[in-house]
């Protein structure tokens, strides 16, 4: 991350969830819940390949509603505290892997290359409250909006997962 970076500079968001800090993070990890909640409203993922360790690689493809769109990204994990912190770098790319300009991609000027997801939980009392800090993308962007829908979708879809136990 650049080092001009600033509280402006990232979209932060708090969510609690009735569900224990290990299953939020199953949500985060296990690519199967993954592809059920990400993206905004109505876009899904086709691909959600993970290799949960430090340095490992993850490749997400998010296809808009009606398919004729896809962006994919891709990243390293940086930190993987089970239950409690996850953090990734994340790139736009081809699906090959091949990091994009941000510019190349229709994205404004100054638009960081590589920027990085950091998520903490924390348990209390069988509630979790997780914390996304996404460094690099301005707070009062597009991006915002669509993180909180992501998290409208996973409060459903943990919701449903504990509703089949």
């Amino acid at each position: 991350m650049s080092k001009s970076n600033t509280a402006q500079d990232a979209v932060v968001i708090e969510r609690l969830f009735d569900a224990p800090a290990d299953l939020i993070w199953k949500m985060w990890t296990d690519p199967a819940h993954f592809a059920s909640w990400y993206g905004p409203t109505g876009f899904t993922i086709p691909v959600a390949n993970m290799d949960l360790r430090i340095g490992g690689k993850r490749q997400i493809c998010m296809s808009s509603p009606d398919g004729s769109m896809k962006m994919w990204t891709i990243g390293e994990f940086t930190a993987v505290d089970p239950t409690t912190r996850l953090a990734y770098t994340e790139s736009m790319s081809d699906a090959d892997g091949n990091i994009l300009s941000p510019t190349a991609m229709g994205m404004p000027e100054g638009t960081p290359t590589t920027t990085e997801v950091t998520v903490q939980l924390e348990e209390r009392d069988g509630r979790t409250k997780m914390v996304m800090t996404h460094a690099g993308i301005p707070a009062d962007s597009p991006g915002a909006g669509g993180w909180n829908q992501a998290f409208d979708k996973l409060l459903a879809h943990v919701a449903t997962v504990l509703d089949d136990q």
